[in-house]
C-alpha cells in the first residue's frame, strides 16, 4: 500500500478494479475499503474518498457499472480508533457517498460485540450494516454479528451449518451471506471450494451471494469465483438464478437499479428456458 498516496493513486486503483469487473460481466459492485489502513500511514481520509468517488463516476460513465462503498472498521486496531474513523466518515455516510458500515480484518479474538456502540449509532441513522464473521471465527462470531450488531448482511459466513438454530435464524431474518470461495481456500478456512456449505445453504433457505475478496491479493476475481463454485457443485441454472436474485435483493443499491438488475436476470433465464 506504500504506493497509494494521492487521490489519483486511489482513483487508479479503483478504476483498474472496475475495468476488470466489467470484463467479468459485473453490473453492480459494492466495494469495501478500510480508511484506517491509510490514515495510519499519514494519508488523509478525504484523499481516499476523493479518489474512489472519481473512479466510481468514471466506471459508471465508461462501463455502466453502478457501485456503492462500504467503509470498514479494522478490528485488529483499538476499538476507539474504529470509532474515530466512523465519526470521520459520518458526513459521507449521511450524504450517501458511503452506503454502509462494515467490520473487517482478523476475526479471532475480536468479537463483534466489542463494536456494539458504534453499530448502534449507525443503525439509528439508518445505514447498511455488515460484518466479517464465520470465516476464521466460529458460529459464535456470526451469532454476535446478528444479535449484537443487528447486521443485515454477514461477510464470509461459512459456519452456519455448525448450529441449525442459528442457521434457521439467519434464514428467517433474510440475512444475506456474502460468500468469498477462493479466499476461503487461500486463507485455509477450507481445503477446497467443495467443502463450502453452498448446497446446505440452498437447501435451508439461507440467502447468499458469490463474491471476490481482495482479488488482486488473494487471486480470483468474480468470474473465477463463480467458475470455482460451478466446478465444485455443478449448480443448475435455477440454482444460479436463486443465488443471483438473492444477491440483488440483498444489495444496497437503490430500488430503481435493483429493477434493472432483476430485468437482466429474467432475460438471462429466458435464454435458458428451452433447456430447463
Amino acid at each position: 500500500m506504500s504506493v497509494l498516496i494521492t487521490a489519483a493513486d486511489f482513483e487508479a486503483l479503483a478504476y483498474e478494479y472496475f475495468t476488470r469487473a466489467h470484463a467479468d460481466g459485473v453490473m453492480h459492485a459494492e466495494v469495501f475499503f478500510d480508511p484506517q489502513a491509510h490514515t495510519e500511514r499519514g494519508v488523509a481520509y478525504g484523499t481516499v474518498m476523493e479518489g474512489f468517488k472519481t473512479a466510481q463516476k468514471r466506471a459508471e460513465t465508461d462501463f455502466g457499472i453502478s457501485s456503492e462503498l462500504i467503509v470498514c472498521i479494522l478490528r485488529h486496531l483499538p476499538v476507539q480508533d474504529g470509532e474515530r474513523m466512523y465519526r470521520e466518515a459520518l458526513p459521507d455516510l449521511e450524504a450517501g457517498a458511503i452506503r454502509g458500515l462494515g467490520l473487517s480484518s482478523t476475526e479471532l479474538g475480536n468479537m463483534p460485540y466489542l463494536y456494539k456502540e458504534t453499530f448502534a449509532d449507525a443503525e439509528k441513522r439508518g445505514f447498511g450494516l455488515t460484518a466479517h464473521a464465520g470465516e476464521e471465527g466460529g458460529i459464535e462470531y456470526m451469532a454476535s454479528a446478528l444479535n449484537d450488531l443487528h447486521v443485515t448482511r454477514v461477510d464470509h459466513g461459512i459456519k452456519l451449518a455448525d448450529d441449525p438454530a442459528v442457521m434457521a435464524e439467519f434464514s428467517q431474518k433474510n440475512i444475506l451471506i456474502t460468500m468469498c470461495p477462493l479466499s476461503n481456500v487461500e486463507l485455509r478456512c477450507v481445503k477446497s471450494v467443495s467443502e463450502l456449505p453452498i448446497k446446505i445453504y440452498l437447501q435451508n433457505g439461507v440467502k447468499f451471494s458469490i463474491n471476490s475478496d481482495d482479488p488482486a491479493y488473494f487471486g480470483g476475481y468474480i468470474f473465477d469465483n463463480f467458475c470455482a463454485v460451478q466446478d465444485a457443485f455443478s449448480l443448475t441454472a435455477v440454482e444460479w438464478s436463486t443465488i443471483t436474485w438473492n444477491a440483488i435483493e440483498g444489495s444496497w443499491c437503490k430500488e430503481e437499479r435493483k429493477e434493472v438488475l432483476r430485468l437482466k436476470l429474467r432475460e438471462v433465464m429466458q435464454a435458458f428456458a428451452p433447456v430447463l
